[in-house]
């Protein structure tokens, strides 16, 4: 699937940054409901797999609508800030233009104010209404395919960046078919399904609904094993393939407003792709391939197999206030095994375990894959 990676059209991104903000008074979860289900000439996965790989998206515009429903224990509420736990429940609303690699915007708005991030050729903008506070960063060519660094995780903010990182994960591992057509944000679509084979994986399914016409991903939807509702779907519910305005992108900074000027890192010769695994920091490693792959790292500060300091993880400038590591950990369950023992936590698409001797091992797996994994 290297060549759906490759082509521009395929992979443009809503800005990373944009996904983990909290937005607040989100769309209803019956927006994502499903239409009648239209009546489309019938098509293979190969087929619908070269309309994604063939499609001529010239612009767009639109509204997505996010949902998330992971199982996450009560117990994350302990975390400061709120801006990751609140991504993964619940449901958010934030509005996309597109207009080409080099011009794109989202908009994300809640009761409180409205953050917006813009690209306009080499000018990258972000802004907050709640601080009156803006940035600006000037891209060069290293920093051309990918116009914000992920400095925190996120989960895919639009349904086309969702299908990517699916797409990309299509091996030998993941059986591939077609499912039922439906009409998404007034569209006709066909569906792709995309099932791994492999036991330990805790996905089900994912499920791509695509413009019949326009072969753009309008839903994006994960199945957890056991369950017959969605995990985690974006999707759009209004959207317009016509090009926006070249206003659009334009960013004029409000009366009063503090611009931060920013400067582009360049990455380092021999730099991994931006679809990599998150593994470039060299004491976190990957172990396993495809759906069941297991990330295996340490706790930060941890000295001679102990963390440095469990009542207290200090986080670096700019991040989540202080959290109390003893409180949180201690609403986990304790588990044990040949592997040694720690506290477990569980979701329903993924599983992490950390160790008392300070390892912590994550993936979308059953945790008797994270005790194979510890033992080894």
């Amino acid at each position: 699937m290297s060549v759906l990676r490759s082509r521009p059209v395929l992979r443009w991104l809503v800005p990373a940054t944009a996904a983990v903000a909290v937005i607040g008074g989100g769309a209803a979860i019956g927006t994502f409901a499903a239409e009648a289900e239209p009546s489309l000439p019938p098509r293979t996965a190969a087929q619908l797999l070269v309309d994604l790989q063939t499609s001529r998206l010239e612009g767009l515009s639109g509204t997505v609508v996010q949902r998330a429903d992971l199982g996450l224990p009560p117990l994350l509420g302990l975390v400061p800030g709120n801006d990751v736990t609140t991504l993964l429940t619940g449901t958010h609303t934030l509005r996309v233009w597109y207009s080409g690699p080099e011009q794109q915007r989202v908009a994300l708005l809640d009761t409180l104010g409205e953050q917006d991030v813009i690209r306009n050729g080499r000018d990258l903008w972000t802004w907050q209404s709640r601080t009156n506070t803006a940035s600006h960063r000037t891209l060069g060519d290293a920093t051309a395919e990918k116009p914000v660094p992920e400095a925190r995780p996120s989960l895919p903010a639009t349904p086309q960046e969702a299908a990517d990182l699916a797409l990309g994960a299509i091996d030998p591992t993941t059986e591939v078919s077609v499912g039922r057509s439906a009409t998404v944000a007034g569209r006709e679509a066909y569906e792709l399904v995309l099932q791994p084979r492999d036991r330990d994986s805790l996905v089900h399914q994912l499920r791509v609904a695509i413009d019949a016409k326009q072969h753009v991903p309008l839903r994006f939807e994960v199945l957890a094993k056991g369950s017959d509702q969605p995990a985690f779907e974006v999707a759009f519910t209004q959207v317009d393939y016509r090009r926006p305005d070249a206003d659009q992108f334009t960013f004029n900074p409000p009366p009063g407003v503090t611009v931060k000027e920013d400067t582009a890192e360049r990455p380092a010769a021999g730099g991994k792709p931006a679809h990599a695994a998150p593994t470039g920091d060299p004491q976190v490693r990957a172990v396993g391939a495809g759906w069941t792959t297991v990330l295996v790292g340490r706790l930060d500060g941890a000295v001679g197999g102990k963390p440095a300091d469990a009542k207290r993880a200090v986080p670096p400038a700019g991040a989540a206030p202080d959290v109390d590591v003893s409180k949180l950990l201690g609403g986990l369950p304790a588990v044990s095994g040949d592997w040694g023992s720690g506290r477990l936590l569980t979701g329903k698409l993924f599983s992490v375990l950390l160790t008392d001797d300070g390892r912590v091992l994550a993936g979308a797996v059953t945790p008797e894959r994270l005790y194979q994994v510890a033992r080894g």
